[in-house]
């Protein structure tokens, strides 16, 4: 962690206030949600804000392209999926992300322990310390948190935006459930590390972040700046076995089950008989075959500094 001074970004001179471009979703589930006392916080730390409100994420990565010279950060209200859309423009700009999380599950504020209040959410970045997290890619399409094959893109696929405005969480939870009984095994090859691995599976999960889905997690030691990506194959038998394993899964413990294969690498590719899709970050983005890697420190994110253990 460290502080971002103005030089570290496009940014104004030093005599003249930060300039800050307040990008907001208000298609995300609490995107009608009142950020005045987000803004307060901002405009009182300092920051001359400017606020645009977009009905895309590809709207938001076109405004960050266009307006990203001259500027200290740029600022998005909204969700998973919002985010995953404007990571290009700032892999490209370079500018420092600030996060109000409006979206249904936050995973990478979650992970980055940014909470749901919008104020203080704000103060954070007003606080000014940043983290240099990675990015996942598959097929050329980047991610924070994490990219599935199988029973989480099928999830992705059954939970309609209408779902998550109307239930939130609670609506991978309906969703989980009608899929459930429906969910067959299927082959992929897994390669990673020069080997090549054959495996029966419901579902395969990369993950760069530590949470995901609105409530899950791909690993409890996972670190979205630990340099690697973490992966998950879910080898069971049967569909009432995802349930006995929900637990774990919240943890992030499930690799300590018989039935759950998990390495840590920086690339792997996945093949599947039939060509099946990816979920990035809650969108179907791809399809297999899938070839993932890692992209090092792509992102400046402010964030709380994180625990020291972590830190350490």
């Amino acid at each position: 962690m460290q502080a971002l001074d103005d030089d570290d970004a496009q940014s104004a001179p030093r005599s003249e206030p930060r300039r800050a471009l307040l990008l907001l979703n208000r298609k995300a589930r609490s995107g009608s949600q009142p950020v005045d006392a987000a803004l307060g916080v901002l405009v009182r730390g300092g920051l001359a804000v400017e606020e645009v409100s977009c009905t895309s994420a590809a709207d938001m990565g076109r405004v960050i392209r266009t307006r990203g010279p001259g500027l200290h950060c740029v600022i998005v209200g909204g969700g998973d999926g919002t985010l995953n859309g404007v990571a290009s423009a700032l892999v490209e700009t370079r500018l420092p992300l600030g996060i109000l999380p409006l979206g249904t599950a936050n995973d990478l504020a979650r992970t980055l322990g940014i909470g749901p209040n919008l104020a203080q959410a704000a103060q954070t970045i007003v606080d000014g310390a940043v983290r240099d997290i990675d990015l996942g890619e598959v097929n050329g399409h980047l991610y924070f948190n994490v990219a599935s094959i199988g029973f989480s893109a099928e999830l992705a696929r059954e939970l309609t935006a209408k779902a998550k405005r109307r239930w939130g969480t609670l609506g991978y939870a309906f969703a989980s459930a009608r899929l459930l009984a429906r969910t067959r095994p299927f082959t992929a090859f897994i390669e990673h590390d020069g080997a090549t691995e054959r495996v029966k599976t419901v579902q395969i999960s990369v993950g760069n972040g530590r949470h995901y889905g609105g409530g899950l997690t791909v690993d409890q030691s996972a670190e979205p700046d630990d340099g690697k990506l973490h992966v998950y194959s879910l080898e069971v038998g049967h569909w009432s076995r995802l349930l006995a394993l929900a637990p774990a899964m919240r943890r992030g413990t499930h690799g300590a089950q018989d039935d759950v294969r998990t390495f840590a690498t920086s690339a792997v590719t996945i093949r599947t008989r039939r060509s099946r899709s990816v979920n990035t970050d809650g969108e179907l983005t791809t399809a297999t075959p899938a070839v993932f890697r890692l992209i090092p420190k792509a992102v400046r994110v402010f964030a709380p500094p994180p625990p020291r253990s972590q830190a350490a």
